[in-house]
């Protein structure tokens, strides 16, 4: 027997759907980012605003009232409501789950104000005074400073941090399972993984496993190179003495006062459009601010009547200006995130439930393209072509050459700081009776297995992502994008020869992205390489010999020579605005490239300001 409907017909319950979910979205995510840019006023309100939006997509009504409407064979709008079925599907919980969300969600929020509001820094190891320093900085110190005892304060000053809010993280972790077992998974992890890919945590395990046991050679080339390198293996060491000297030598090359106009002319090379949309980027490191990357849309795509709404991006990073090696860091998540940017708001699905950056999105998908375009930065031939220091002078190449000679060892193991968290949560979330103890036992012995350190640490708590519902037991996505995202690159060159400055590559991604969410990670592939998702382009990649990685470059650099430089002004198609906290420091009203300069100018007022 049919329920009643409340709506006349399918039409007017979509409309309705998309207009209530846009308000709901835009309300919480608005919110989301004045208190992870410091603002912690409105945590209240947030989290009032968060448990709205979750009612909402876990209503059973609306599940009920879609389905209704697909069992008359006549509608026109099956398209549309499968893609609501499919959204509500993932979302209905018991009523009684959901007070327990609104208790995560409140703890979420404690957590995260303790994080961003606790005095950082670490002991001056010669006047033995506290210097005050954000934990951003404090990690560029412990990779790039020339003094062994200044990584080493840095370092252990880090340690000390997730103590803050471990108590909190075991109670997290603990209602967290709840949750998941409630709604019949065996943990969070199990709940997570199955409701971002649609994958089972031993087929994801078995996968990166195999990765992990065809790569791991290189740990006994690393203890055979600490021989001639005392002290390598300690953790303060191992970046610094590997490759802390290319940080500073890299560094004139990135300057950050330059990025804007590099990512643009970069974006704009490949044809990169957002469609009208808007975006609001906040670059710094301050205090207050949530210490990584990210990209929301408080405006989300979907279409009002036959009209698509454009879509808005907030994307931040936390530049530590004029340290070195920030400016590169800034770069690279700069790519990053205007990558996701560019995916979201490029979209032309008419359904606001599959144009969000959550469930049923992919996180798999939705990282591969972010970091194909932050590889595509850190390539040579984006190096050689953009990467220029005061003077004009190009990247060199014999640097690149020197850098891969020393650093080469390390390539098979590029995937093991991915691997390393997912496994920590892995090993966390299926554990029984944590303590204090088991979870920094897990990192210690976590850390061992993936970094094979002298000493025992525990950075893996550090990491953001696992205090956060939307990025917890998430990090296999960034795992999955390497393994997309370089077998997309070996299409790309096996048809084009070349990456930078082709248009043809950005025509391509448009339009895969302008599907939103409507496939899954697999399907995505397999339409944007032509082949089925797999591991060979990445480890044939990473266990490439030196000398077939330097040849390869020098072929690659040699096609670029055909390749004409961008040399028109940016375009991006975009309203975009450069701020810091509340207030606006440019925008692109008049051109590009005078807001590129004066966010210039304004960063170098900034060098003694920073937090």
């Amino acid at each position: 027997m049919k329920t009643q409907s409340l709506f006349k017909n399918a039409s007017q319950f979509l409309d309705y759907l998309n207009e209530k979910y846009n308000k709901l979205h835009t309300t919480y995510e608005n919110l989301f980012w004045i208190s992870y840019m410091g603002d912690h006023s409105v945590d209240k309100k947030l989290n009032s605003a968060l448990a709205a939006r979750d009612e909402f997509r876990s209503n059973p009504e609306f599940l009920k009232q879609t389905k209704l409407f697909l069992e008359d064979s006549s509608i026109k709008d099956v398209k549309r409501l499968k893609a609501w079925k499919l959204f509500f599907e993932q979302y209905q919980i018991p009523e009684s789950v959901l007070s327990l969300k609104k208790q995560i969600d409140d703890l979420e929020s404690k957590i995260m104000e303790k994080r961003t509001t606790r005095k950082e820094g670490y002991i001056d190891p010669k006047t033995k005074k506290f210097v005050a320093a954000s934990e951003n900085a404090m990690r560029m110190i412990s990779r790039t400073h020339s003094d062994e005892k200044y990584r080493k304060a840095a370092f252990e000053a880090m340690q000390k941090l997730p103590l803050d809010t471990i108590n909190e993280y075991i109670e997290l972790v603990n209602l967290r399972n709840i949750f998941a077992t409630e709604l019949g998974f065996e943990n969070f992890y199990a709940y997570k993984l199955w409701n971002e890919e649609g994958m089972n945590m031993k087929d994801l395990f078995n996968l990166f496993d195999t990765i992990y046991e065809k790569t791991k050679y290189a740990f006994a080339d690393i203890r055979i190179l600490e021989k001639t390198m005392p002290g390598l293996r300690h953790p303060w060491n191992y970046g610094y003495m590997l490759s802390g000297d290319f940080t500073k030598e890299e560094d004139q090359y990135y300057q950050f006062d330059q990025a804007l106009d590099r990512w643009g002319r970069s974006f704009s090379a490949i044809g990169i459009d957002y469609q009208k949309g808007e975006l609001q980027l906040d670059l710094l490191d301050r205090a207050g601010k949530y210490n990584n990357g990210f990209c929301h849309y408080p405006k989300v795509v979907y279409k009002k009547g036959n009209k698509l709404v454009k879509g808005v991006s907030n994307f931040t990073c936390n530049v530590v200006y004029g340290q070195p090696g920030s400016g590169m860091q800034g770069m690279h998540t700069l790519f990053h995130e205007g990558g996701h940017a560019a995916d979201r708001l490029n979209s032309t699905e008419s359904e606001i439930c599959i144009n969000t950056e959550y469930p049923p999105a992919s996180t798999a998908w939705a990282e591969t393209q972010s970091m194909f375009l932050d590889t595509m930065f850190a390539s040579l031939e984006w190096k050689m072509r953009y990467a220029k220091n005061e003077k004009g002078e190009s990247y060199p190449f014999e640097l690149f050459e020197r850098k891969v000679r020393k650093l080469g060892i390390l390539s098979p193991l590029s995937m093991n700081g991915i691997h390393s968290v997912m496994e920590f949560e892995k090993r966390v979330y299926e554990s029984k009776n944590i303590t204090t103890e088991k979870i920094m036992s897990i990192a210690k012995q976590t850390s061992k297995k993936f970094f094979d350190y002298k000493d025992d640490t525990i950075s893996l708590l550090n990491i953001p992502h696992i205090y956060s519902w939307e990025s917890a037991c998430s990090y296999h996505g960034y795992g999955l994008a390497e393994l997309g995202l370089e077998q997309w690159r070996q299409y790309f060159y096996d048809k084009y020869g070349y990456i930078v400055d082709n248009p043809q590559v950005g025509k391509e991604m448009s339009k895969v992205w302008k599907l939103g969410s409507s496939k899954t990670f697999p399907e995505f592939i397999k339409l944007a390489t032509g082949k089925k998702l797999s591991s060979k382009s990445f480890i044939n990649t990473t266990t490439r010999p030196v000398n077939k990685r330097i040849a390869l470059a020098k072929k690659r650099i040699a096609r670029m020579e055909a390749v004409k430089q961008y040399i028109k002004p940016v375009n991006l198609n975009a309203s975009i605005k450069m701020v810091h906290g509340k207030k606006v420091i440019a925008d692109n009203k008049k051109s590009f490239e005078d807001m590129a300069r004066k966010y210039g100018a304004w960063l170098k007022t900034q060098i003694k300001k920073q937090a």
